[in-house]
């Protein structure tokens, strides 16, 4: 078959729908509930972003859902009716049952479709970094290379993909139990903004508090200039994603920009989607680019 394979990903990646078509990306939804309404995770069509987050201030319940196994079994039937094989990079297992659903979903898949090939690959992170491994792992496929070759790349690279948040506020984080519930007061009293990453198992983990969103900008900033691959002289892409704080993400951009001289183009701003922003909440920014292996 050739470079003539399909490169997926969830709708977890909080990339555009624009970008994902211009680099001939498929994706699967996952689902969201806001109080008693469940949506699509559809890249903000459905409910747009602004509208979602101000839902959340007002006080709003929300929940996610993974793709399970028989809507995964379902759309990687999709592709091999018609023969083609895929790639598809999943939501992280540290984070999600998705990787899990989507492996078993692939085994049936390939039970019956004996001749085409499916390789799903946990991304070990979340959002835009995700994002941005599905982007390269699809420009790898459009300059030429193989099915076996496009994956191979996709897993070294997987580990070198750096995610580093911060929040003005854990209240989600510690109702989505992503952070405990003690780091979460102790934040709020001392009025801490924690910068928060991906480890090597792809959870969250805190890694610094800082005192205000002023000096969590800067510090994110340093934690680019420490890991980025070259350094300074860092050639790469770089994304950033917010939920709902776009003059933070700017002034982050900004500095970035003024710092990497060499950057793969100017700093690539998204939203932060329904199912990641309903465990960030809002007031979330989150930097990713690409740099040393994560080794804890």
């Amino acid at each position: 078959m050739g470079n003539n394979f399909v490169v997926s990903c969830c709708s977890t990646v909080d990339i555009s729908e624009e970008l994902l078509k211009q680099k001939g990306i498929e994706y699967i939804c996952f689902n969201f509930q806001i109080n008693d309404d469940i949506y699509p995770d559809d890249l903000g069509k459905t409910v747009s972003y602004p509208e979602f987050y101000q839902m959340m201030r007002e006080g709003a319940d929300t929940r996610t859902s993974a793709v399970n196994i028989e809507q995964f079994k379902e759309y990687f039937e999709g592709f091999a009716k018609k023969g083609q094989d895929v790639i598809h990079l999943c939501l992280s297992s540290g984070l999600s049952c998705s990787y899990n659903n989507a492996r078993l979903a692939a085994e049936e898949v390939k039970e019956e479709y004996p001749e085409v090939k499916i390789e799903v690959v946990d991304s070990l992170g979340a959002s835009s970094g995700s994002g941005m491994l599905a982007v390269l792992c699809a420009e790898k496929r459009n300059s030429g290379a193989t099915f076996e070759q496009t994956v191979e790349y996709l897993k070294s690279i997987v580990l070198n993909m750096h995610y580093w948040f911060f929040s003005t506020d854990l209240t989600f984080y510690v109702k989505g139990g992503r952070v405990s519930k003690a780091a979460g007061l102790f934040g709020g009293i001392l009025n801490i903004c924690p910068v928060l990453n991906c480890d090597k198992d792809g959870k969250l983990i805190p890694r610094k508090k800082v005192r205000d969103r002023k000096a969590a900008i800067m510090e994110t900033l340093n934690m680019m200039l420490t890991h980025a691959q070259n350094g300074e002289n860092y050639s790469g892409k770089c994304y950033i994603s917010h939920s709902d704080c776009e003059e933070d993400a700017l002034a982050l951009a900004g500095l970035i920009e003024q710092t990497f001289k060499s950057l793969d183009g100017r700093v690539e701003l998204f939203s932060i989607g329904t199912t990641i922003g309903s465990h960030t909440g809002p007031g979330t920014v989150a930097l990713f680019f690409e740099g040393d292996k994560r080794v804890d």
